[in-house]
């Protein structure tokens, strides 16, 4: 055999591997899909695929440069499996199980609706319902528009596109939970990805299928207003509705279409109005429900609105917002607030949020705002400046709500709202991760307080005390940069409501599990009743103890939104804030009263933020 034989011999052998282990890698996925593999497991057997996989192929190659070169290709077969779980766009369905019963037809304001009935029968479900006109063309970065009449029935057993996100890949999701989550755990079933578009001013309704009349809950997803869904899993309303509450959740422009700013934007507006599309597309939503709820047997006097991260930094914005007067009662915060002097997050000035405007503009290299309009959607969204914050529009706010507050301006009669006791942890993560430093320790934890902090440092490391364990410093770090995002402008929120003789109830969640635990956004499954979805089964599995705490934390919830007090006759005790007091509800395998234990940090960050300025 010549040469050139024993090199195409040696070629078939590494394409022949390559592909078997290819197929191998797939075979392994799905197999650990259906043996439901946890946390490293799943790992480990990747990572015996790929040593199998080099070793083999590092045998069979021989060391001529041509046949070398492939070698080195080869491996890209480990990416088979990865680009197998590439989710496909689609509808996503209101139920996930096939031929759901449809409801009867509903006539609404603008036209006939028909949804699906849940599994049990006792709710109907009308997913997809337009709230507005598509904000595209010349409606791209202007108020909302009442949506108009429509002929025929719509069809609403399918949730509409998701607002216009950066999307990342299945293999890039998965590489976030190993970093962020500390754990391998490829969700496939969050795929196939909800279908997104410009066109996304719709909301869900979930109400009981018994006649009566219900109080509503209207939600509004989290997402740092740059992503997120109204069809998410997680705050699917299904369980909630069983309260005997119409629950609907909303969409709204987000990011780039939802924050952007421009002069000459504001010149086209009646009311110099620019950069807060997303806030006002809110507000034509409740507006929505004032006009419609009342089809569905909700009573449009007797509304709350709730939301977590991001959507709470909205409902504390809707709290003092002259727009939003009188289209709620009550309002639920959960790990989020921009009614603090100096918001850490979603919320910038005016003169910051026009200079990014400006910038884009430049960016895409358009003259005009006319120019801009006619960038295509899924180009303009992967422009490289944020658009992440909400700001003083002179409109739907006129001032910061902090002094909207301080001005005795505000629409809640009652506010239910909390934090998680370890909410920073999966955004500290990254910071150091990614930059290679390792964890905060007991030898850098000073340093990194200083980076950050600067000359108030010595301050913060007086406050946390004596510190003798890497996992103390650790803890404690983590600790600081939860109190000064979350954790201090829910209370700050809670202070300036109380200021104004509303009625308010805090919390801390401070249940453990394998799911998101304690962490940002690990209490929304318990308030809302997801906690037994399969979506969560990959790594998380619950318990009695959990199933109870979801119950309790679901019907404290649903108490609020009835009657603005979230105690359970018998079962929880739950006390309204004061203005002197530390005590909050702590929700753990055991719920009572207790004290928040990082109350010491807030008389820092008050100080703090008396020296800082809007950015």
């Amino acid at each position: 055999m010549d040469n050139n034989q024993h090199q195409q011999k040696h070629i078939r052998y590494i394409v022949s591997f390559s592909i078997i282990m290819g197929i191998v890698g797939i075979l392994l996925f799905i197999l650990g899909d259906f043996l439901n593999l946890q946390g490293w497991a799943h790992l480990v057997i990747i990572l015996m695929y790929a040593a199998i996989l080099v070793i083999g192929l590092a045998i069979i190659t021989p060391r001529k440069k041509g046949v070398k070169a492939l070698y080195y290709l080869s491996p890209l077969s480990l990416a088979i499996p990865f680009m197998a779980g590439q989710p496909q766009y689609e509808r996503k369905a209101a139920v996930k199980f096939d031929h759901p019963e449809q409801t009867s037809v509903l006539t609404i304001k603008h036209g006939q609706i028909q949804g699906v009935v849940s599994k049990d029968g006792l709710t109907n479900i009308y997913a997809g319902i337009p709230y507005a006109k598509a904000p595209i063309g010349e409606l791209r970065w202007k108020r909302p528009v009442e949506e108009e009449d429509w002929q025929g029935v719509r069809d609403c057993s399918y949730f509409a596109p998701r607002a216009m996100q950066s999307a990342s890949s299945a293999f890039i999701d998965t590489g976030n939970q190993i970093a962020i989550e500390g754990l391998y755990r490829p969700d496939f079933n969050y795929y196939p990805f909800q279908e997104m578009s410009e066109d996304c001013l719709y909301l869900n309704v979930w109400a009981p299928k018994e006649a009566g009349t219900y109080p509503v809950l209207v939600y509004i997803h989290g997402g740092s207003l740059e992503s997120g869904s109204s069809a998410d899993d997680d705050i699917n309303m299904e369980m909630m509705s069983k309260q005997g509450i119409v629950c609907i959740t909303i969409s709204y422009r987000l990011n780039v279409f939802g924050y952007f700013a421009h002069e000459s934007l504001a010149s086209e507006d009646a009311d110099g109005s620019t950069g807060d599309y997303g806030l006002l597309d809110q507000i034509r939503a409740l507006n929505w429900v004032q006009d419609n709820i009342a089809y569905f047997n909700g009573d449009p006097n007797n509304v709350t609105i709730a939301g977590e991260s991001a959507g709470s930094s909205c409902v504390s914005a809707l709290c003092v917002s002259p727009l939003a007067n009188g289209l709620f009662k009550r309002a639920i915060g959960e790990s989020s607030s921009v009614a603090t002097k100096v918001p850490p997050h979603t919320f910038r000035s005016k003169e910051k949020a026009l200079e990014v405007g400006q910038a884009i503009l430049e960016e895409f290299n358009c003259s005009s705002i006319d120019e801009l309009r006619k960038i295509p959607a899924e180009k303009l969204v992967q422009t490289k400046h944020s658009n992440t914050a909400m700001t003083v529009d002179g409109y739907a706010l006129p001032k910061t709500p902090y002094e909207l507050y301080q001005d005795g301006i505000h629409n809640e009669e009652a506010l239910l709202h909390g934090c998680n006791a370890q909410e920073a942890d999966p955004f500290v993560i990254p910071e150091w991760l990614f930059a290679f430093q390792g964890p905060p320790n007991l030898s850098n934890y000073k340093q990194r307080l200083q980076e950050r902090f600067k000359e108030h440092a010595d301050e913060l490391i007086a406050i946390i005390g004596e510190v003798h364990t890497d996992e103390e410093a650790y803890r404690a770090y983590n600790d600081v940069i939860s109190a000064y995002w979350f954790n201090y402008p829910d209370y700050s929120w809670g202070q300036q409501a109380m200021d104004n003789n509303v009625t308010t109830y805090r919390y801390l969640f401070n249940k453990e599990n394998a799911y998101m635990g304690t962490w940002h956004s690990g209490e929304i499954i318990y308030a809302y009743g997801n906690v037994e979805t399969r979506s969560h089964q990959f790594s998380y599995r619950y318990d009695s103890g959990d199933i109870a705490l979801s119950s309790l934390m679901m019907r404290a919830w649903g108490n609020f939104i009835k009657n603005g007090n979230p105690s359970i006759e018998g079962e929880l005790a739950w006390q309204s804030e004061t203005l002197s007091s530390d005590q909050v509800m702590i929700f753990d395998d055991v719920s009572s009263m207790g004290s928040d234990p990082l109350s010491k940090y807030y008389p820092f960050f008050a100080s703090y933020e008396d020296q800082a300025t809007l950015k």
